[in-house]
């Protein structure tokens, strides 16, 4: 197995681990979560062909039934929902990598090793982190591809690709918390859809919210899917959620409303994804 082969370089190292040796630790167990994806491209279905297949069956297959309020480009208005449903499932990728890891007892194998306490879920978070970029850019090629188009600037462009990127950090801890719980991939993937896609459909994700039901609508409103999707459609200068008077705070300000959802993932899951994860592995 890779992790063992590349372990040697730790093995030298007794007692508690300096900054450095963390950060090194760590960065080994990205690596060896990296080399998995090159050597099982299968994997990264998710965050390749799903996406782009998404994109393209939206674009060319409901597009032209679909309306924006206020008029606008459709397929401009389905990328903001594309990039946060995307992100929104970075959650299932590292859960199932950690459930493999915990299944195949290469989490036993990297407790009998002298590496960094930490470096093991630290590692995962940076290899998914990495992999989340790649469909960030492959949706942004399709969708120029198909007629997408970033019409506000290349400064809060920029802006809304971070929103994204910090958005999928958060929702990797998610992943690692599900991921510590349940300890088969099997177990994983059924929790994850059937949590994760009514969460990305009951959205603005690829219709607006003005098209649903009132008791739908007012979920909708305030999911965190929503508020990533108007976020990213702004930054962008793309075609979003009308905002009126009578708006709730979540569609008037969706990029505060995206940020607010990150800092409270962030502070609620990481700490409570580590005590599961080392109560998990001490069982």
């Amino acid at each position: 197995m890779s992790a063992i082969s590349i372990s040697d370089e730790t093995v030298a190292h007794d007692g508690p681990r300096p900054a450095r040796g963390m950060v090194h630790d760590t960065w080994v167990i990205a690596r060896r979560g990296l080399v998995h994806m090159k050597r099982q491209p299968e994997a990264l279905a998710d965050a390749t062909i799903q996406p782009i297949m998404f994109v393209l069956l939206f674009a060319y297959v409901f597009g032209g039934a679909i309306a924006v309020p206020g008029g606008g480009n459709y397929r401009e208005f389905l990328m903001g929902g594309i990039f946060a449903q995307t992100i929104v499932f970075t959650s299932f990728g590292v859960a199932m990598s950690l459930a493999h890891d915990r299944k195949n007892q290469a989490v036993d194998r990297f407790r009998a090793l002298p590496i960094a306490r930490g470096a093991v879920l630290g590692g995962h978070a940076v290899a998914n982190l990495i992999k989340a970029i790649l469909p960030i850019v492959l949706m942004s090629l399709c969708g120029l591809a198909i007629g997408w188009r970033i019409r506000d600037g290349l400064v809060n462009a920029a802006l809304g690709y971070l929103l994204l990127i910090a958005f999928a950090f958060a929702m990797i801890w998610v992943g690692v918390l599900l991921g510590s719980l349940v300890s088969t991939p099997e177990g994983v993937q059924g929790i994850a859809f059937a949590v994760l896609f009514p969460i990305t459909f009951m959205a603005s994700t690829f219709v607006p919210t003005e098209t649903m039901p009132s008791f739908l609508r007012t979920i909708a409103e305030w999911n965190p899917t929503t508020g990533l999707s108007n976020a990213a459609r702004i930054q962008f200068g793309n075609p979003t959620t009308a905002i009126t008077p009578d708006s709730p705070w979540s569609i008037a300000h969706p990029t505060a409303y995206s940020i607010l959802w990150i800092i409270g993932i962030v502070a609620v899951c990481a700490p409570l994804a580590v005590r599961t994860y080392q109560r998990s592995i001490a069982k």
